[in-house]
């Protein structure tokens, strides 16, 4: 908290405000349900899962991260895992980029060979572009934006093509598809841009609406909005909410495998001294080979380990019991 507060410029006080911090049992199910996209603000999106991995190794490799962290990550890891792949929660379109594009594929035949005009390159355009990209096979695209520094940023990342302001009518003139991803309180399109003569599919994904409404009445020209395209991501929320017993389930199994193994790992530096105990009395030495010492020890402990694990509800007295009669020293084999 003092690491947070520190480099946010923050303070105790508003982080107790605005904060928390989860202990124990109740801070292992956050992570979990975190990590699996059960308490995304997008239900089922994992791209959070990708945030824990990269900051659990970030950690690691600063020797912050101990045994008991890195057992946790990797369970969250398989729980993310398993919910993606054996259930739907994370099918469908979520976002507006990635509605736009899924809506463009089903409605426009060879999209592959179709000229595609992306107006706007802020965060939405930025999205889309990656998932036109990615989805349609496409290497007709090109970007536009009043900043063409924007839009050259975007397309180092991405084979597209980018063309200055001037030239955003005759580019539209040669588009099958425009996307307008402008951010303007003024429709940034209207109809004295627009000469086209074969069919032209318009989306606005501006809020508010950036395409000017008379486009809608044009001849070969189709206008999707924002709010069109919202009900198919509304649609996709309800279908994976079916999902959270089931992600939930899946959730509870690997949860359990981890607590079990965390039980059972606070007993090891009991047991480690119980066996450091048998291995140098006096009686073992005198009665026992010390070739056949060491075996004992391991077999006895491994008795008691499943003693434990058997009887969880008596774990903690048997613990204590074995410190008490043998005087065990456990500290000695703590990790540090």
């Amino acid at each position: 908290m003092d690491l947070l507060c520190t480099h946010s410029q923050g303070t105790q006080k508003e982080f107790n405000q605005i904060g928390y911090s989860l202990e124990s049992e109740i801070g292992i199910n956050h992570v979990f349900r975190v990590g699996t996209g059960l308490e995304s603000q997008i239900l089922g999106d994992f791209e959070i899962i990708g945030q824990i991995k990269q900051s659990f190794y970030r950690s690691k490799k600063m020797g912050l991260a101990q045994g008991n962290l890195e057992r946790l990550t990797n369970s969250v890891i398989q729980a993310s895992k398993r919910i993606k792949t054996e259930t739907q929660i994370s099918s469908g379109a979520t976002s507006v980029a990635f509605a736009s594009v899924q809506y463009i594929l089903k409605n426009v035949p060879d999209i592959a060979q179709k000229n595609i005009l992306l107006f706007g390159t802020g965060k939405i355009g930025a999205n889309t572009c990656e998932n036109l990209v990615k989805h349609s096979q496409n290497d007709h695209i090109v970007l536009i934006n009043r900043t063409q520094e924007k839009a050259e940023k975007i397309a180092g990342k991405f084979p597209v093509q980018v063309k200055p302001f001037g030239a955003l009518t005759a580019s539209i003139r040669d588009s099958d598809v425009l996307i307008v991803a402008t951010s303007s309180q003024k429709p940034t399109v209207t109809s004295d841009l627009i000469y086209n003569k074969k069919p032209l599919l318009i989306l606005d994904l501006s809020l508010p609406r950036n395409v000017d409404p008379e486009l809608n009445d044009r001849p070969n020209t189709q206008v999707i909005h924002l709010d069109e395209l919202s009900q198919i991501t509304d649609a996709t929320f309800e279908r994976r909410k079916k999902f959270i017993p089931q992600a939930e389930q899946i959730l509870a199994s690997v949860k359990l495998e981890y607590i079990e193994w965390l039980t059972h790992r606070k007993y090891i530096p009991t047991l480690k001294a119980f066996r450091e105990k048998i291995k140098t009395s006096p009686i073992s030495s005198e009665l026992i080979p010390e070739a056949d010492t060491e075996f004992m020890a391991q077999k006895i402990m491994g008795q008691v380990a499943a003693y434990l694990r058997s009887n969880p509800h008596k774990a903690d007295q048997t613990v204590h019991l074995l410190r008490d009669v043998f005087e065990l020293n456990p500290d000695r084999f703590s990790e540090k």
